[in-house]
């Protein structure tokens, strides 16, 4: 059996304002013809597939009609789980129509399927966690962890006769739960499990919501489950294999940049080959960067000008950062915006403040506040203060020198 595993879509992400849709739309006929071209027999989306628990409407048509493009008419079975930006009830919402698709949608820890037809395939036995599919030769058995929220693990333990087992650490819960699973799988089928979670020792980047605070919400890579011939994993943004448990668990990442941070590596898709009994064979599938992040450093305003000039026709993401000694004026801006509209940001490098000596702070120090003020409001906002805001923002000064006098 072919499998290919993919996560974090982030359907509807926005990138400091600017929509992501278009990409996203274009990456999914990428996937289509990745999964074409290599005779995939089964898809896992391991979570993350909205940006928001809300998403807009044209992220939930996109996603609905990637379902039914992928399925090929029942053919081929998608499995997709909630991570921790999606609602799970509203994952859940089309799953009567979805068996008719071949696609499995669960939402939450407990969440079970029902037996009989999924698309042209079968579901020959079912729980909370946990399913066994008939897919033409093959039997499959899948241990599901939607992402486990601690409110979601207390679902899942409130029937618990052990007090004590709820009480236990986030991690020790989690592996609970794999292990008790874990019994459903069988040495003749092929043993998948799939989850939404964070491993330690995983490498972060900017963009994802963070659900390890304080390390609170983090497992142990030895508490995954042991017989899983592959565990397919969602919530981190870059792909990686999970280290210590040999080279069976696998971030598959995000399919595209969703920050600066993610500039340094390729994206990819997974291709799991699989048979009972043996060890799975991984391959690595790199993904088309339509539209990539870039820092652009320039040092001077002009060359920045003239960097937005000369890319005009490409199709990248920019963070402008420019060393000045003074602040872009309103016209500057609006031609950088004009020559170059997918510029992000635009941040000015002082030079004559980052590398100011004692003699100059303390001359910035004397200077008048409004002066001060007037000059941070314009290099955050890039444009100036009102006359009312001004005086505005003077009356307060005003007051609050009249309490310390007092």
């Amino acid at each position: 059996m072919r499998i290919l595993h993919t996560s974090d879509w982030h359907l509807g992400k926005h990138l400091e304002n600017h929509s992501r849709i278009e990409e996203q739309e274009k990456f999914i006929d990428d996937l289509i013809e990745i999964v074409e071209e290599n005779n995939v027999d089964m898809i896992l989306i391991a979570g993350d597939i909205y940006d928001t628990s809300n998403p807009p409407a044209r992220a939930e048509k996109l996603f609905y009609n990637s379902l039914k493009r992928l399925s090929n008419g029942g053919e081929r079975v998608i499995v997709a789980i909630a991570g921790n930006h999606d609602n799970p009830d509203r994952i859940i919402a089309s799953k009567p129509l979805a068996y008719e698709h071949g696609v499995i949608l669960l939402g939450k820890p407990n969440s079970s399927i029902e037996l009989g037809r999924v698309g042209k395939h079968e579901i020959l036995d079912a729980g909370q966690g946990y399913f066994e599919l008939q897919y033409k030769d093959d039997r499959v058995v899948f241990v599901t962890l939607p992402y486990p929220s601690e409110q979601r693990l207390n679902e899942v333990f409130k029937e618990a006769k052990d007090i004590e087992e709820m009480r236990r650490s986030y991690s020790q819960r989690v592996g609970h739960i794999f292990s008790e699973l874990s019994d459903k799988f069988r040495d003749e089928a092929i043993n998948i499990a799939t989850s939404h979670i964070f491993v330690a020792g995983g490498e972060t980047t900017d963009s994802e919501r963070p659900i390890q605070i304080g390390g609170g919400l983090t497992v142990d890579a030895n508490m995954l489950p042991e017989k899983a011939q592959y565990i397919a994993l969602g919530h981190l943004h870059r792909p990686q294999v999970v280290k210590g448990i040999d080279n069976r668990a696998y971030y598959s990442g995000s399919p595209l940049q969703y920050s600066k941070s993610e500039r340094s590596y390729s994206k990819c898709v997974y291709l799991v080959d699989i048979e009972p009994g043996k060890d799975a064979e991984v391959e690595e599938i790199l993904l088309k960067n339509r539209k990539p992040i870039e820092v652009w450093k320039c040092n001077s305003i002009e060359e920045a000008i003239n960097k937005c000039e000369e890319s005009q026709e490409r199709e990248v993401w920019a963070y402008l950062e420019i060393k000045t000694d003074r602040v872009l004026t309103q016209s500057e801006i609006k031609e950088i915006k004009k020559l170059k509209p997918d510029v992000l940001a635009i941040n000015p490098i002082f030079e004559d403040i980052d590398n100011a000596g004692d003699n100059e702070v303390d001359e910035m120090k004397e200077r008048n506040i409004m002066e001060l003020f007037e000059e941070f409001y314009i290099s955050e906002r890039k444009a100036r203060p009102t006359q009312e805001f001004m005086e505005l923002f003077a009356k307060i000064v005003n007051e609050e020198g009249e309490e310390d006098e007092a």
